[in-house]
Order: structure tokens, then C-alpha cells, then sequence
């Protein structure tokens, strides 16, 4: 298979981040994904073959695939319910470079809580007015709940899927990954934190500046931690 060097550096960057989730523990079985399109290749996506833990993910062995889940080079299967979720976002949101769905247990259990996220740390503070909450519908995402999920993540870069898991939509592999990392760390600090009523939130105002100036890099976030992150592939 003939492929381009910016679809290379991709697969070696995607390949990365399924080898780093796996080190964090943010893997379930075989199940969830992590998917990037493919430079120059409208439609076309980048996901992991079904059957293997993130820990077996090379970037010889990841699939391309249409918006549908289905298989344009590569050997599958394909989980295409699993796809369902990417191929939705990266229709919708052409800024969407790569999308991360992931059943991590800290994000899992505060998308279960009625006070949900929390802007309590400064780490929450990166996703402030950032990130929406989807209903929990059951397993299969349906064409309705399709366009409810688009519709409730608008152009927010987060996403918690009540009862499920999360959504990072980034702007490149790199940012993704980095923002899957500061929403486990904000949902954890939330939980060890406690019960709301006796939590310390800062004024609004103070939360706005703080996101801003956590955003002051734009799409750059994760580019200058990449390197750190790779090294602990290297050294486990």
C-alpha cells in the first residue's frame, strides 16, 4: 500500500496515541476508538482495526474507512456502531482533525452526577463553556440521536455522553490527545474533591479570563507536551 508522507506522519502520530491511552489505563477491552482524517483525502478516516486492545494498534494495522465505517483500505473488521459517533462529528465538524470517544472511569462517573462538570480546578477551567452534556439513549446510535449529539456539541471542543464516556474533538492528534488528559485530570480532582455544596468555584469572570488564557496557544495545545508524551512509549 502506496501511501503519502502526511498520511504516514499520521498514522505514526494516531498510532502513538492509542499506545499512550493504553499506558493511562483509558482503554476498555477492545471497544472505543480514536480516529484522524486522512490529509487530502476527503472523507476519509484513519481508525483502529476491531478485535485489538489500544496496546496492539500500529500504524501499519489502522484501517481507513469512509464517514460510513466502511473499509477503503486495510484489513478489518471495522466496528461501524463503534464508528457511528465519528462519523457523525467528523461530518459535522470539518475542524474535527481527530476525535477521541473514550469510556475513561473518571469521565464515566462525573457525566453520571446531576451537578456535572464542574469549573473547580484549573484544569476544568481549560473546557469552561467548552463542553456539553449528551443524554445517555442506549447502545446504538440512531440518525435521531445522531443529530441531538451534533446539535448538544455545537462547536464545543468536549463532549460527556451521560452514563458512557467522552468526546475530544481536536485539531490535530496532538491536541486531542492533551485534552483528553486535562479533562481525566479535572474529572478526577472533581471526584476526590466532594459534594458540591462544599466546593470553592471561582466568579465567573475569573473563570472566563483563566480559559482564555488557557487558550492563548489556539491550536498549538499539546504540540510542545507531544514529545514528553511519546518518551514515556519509549521508556515502558
Amino acid at each position: 500500500m502506496t501511501i503519502s508522507k502526511a498520511e504516514k506522519q499520521v498514522r505514526i502520530d494516531l498510532a502513538a496515541a492509542y499506545q499512550l491511552a493504553a499506558l493511562n489505563g483509558w482503554d476498555d477491552g477492545i471497544y472505543t476508538h480514536i480516529s484522524a482524517c486522512v490529509p487530502s483525502e476527503g472523507g476519509a478516516y484513519l481508525i483502529n482495526q476491531f478485535g485489538l486492545r489500544f496496546d496492539e494498534v500500529t500504524p501499519e494495522n489502522l484501517v481507513k474507512v469512509n464517514l460510513q465505517g466502511e473499509i477503503l483500505s486495510g484489513a478489518g473488521p471495522v466496528n461501524k456502531s463503534g464508528f457511528a459517533i465519528h462519523g457523525a462529528v467528523h461530518m459535522a465538524r470539518p475542524d474535527a482533525f481527530c476525535v477521541m470517544h473514550l469510556h475513561i472511569d473518571t469521565v464515566i462517573a462525573i457525566s453520571a452526577q446531576k451537578q456535572g462538570f464542574l469549573p473547580i480546578s484549573q484544569h476544568a477551567l481549560r473546557f469552561y463553556n467548552d463542553i456539553a452534556s449528551h443524554p445517555y439513549q442506549g447502545l446504538a446510535l440512531s440518525v435521531d440521536e445522531q443529530s441531538q449529539l451534533i446539535a448538544t456539541l455545537g462547536g464545543k471542543k468536549a463532549l460527556l455522553l451521560q452514563n458512557h464516556g467522552g468526546i475530544i474533538c481536536g485539531s490535530s492528534v496532538q491536541q486531542a490527545f492533551y485534552l483528553m488528559d486535562v479533562l481525566d485530570r479535572a474529572c478526577k480532582i472533581q471526584l476526590l474533591a466532594g459534594a458540591a455544596e462544599d466546593l470553592i468555584i471561582p466568579a465567573s469572570e475569573i473563570c472566563q479570563l483563566t480559559y482564555e488564557q488557557l487558550c492563548s496557544d489556539g491550536d498549538q495545545e499539546g504540540q510542545l507536551e507531544w514529545p514528553a508524551y511519546i518518551r514515556l512509549i519509549k521508556t515502558n
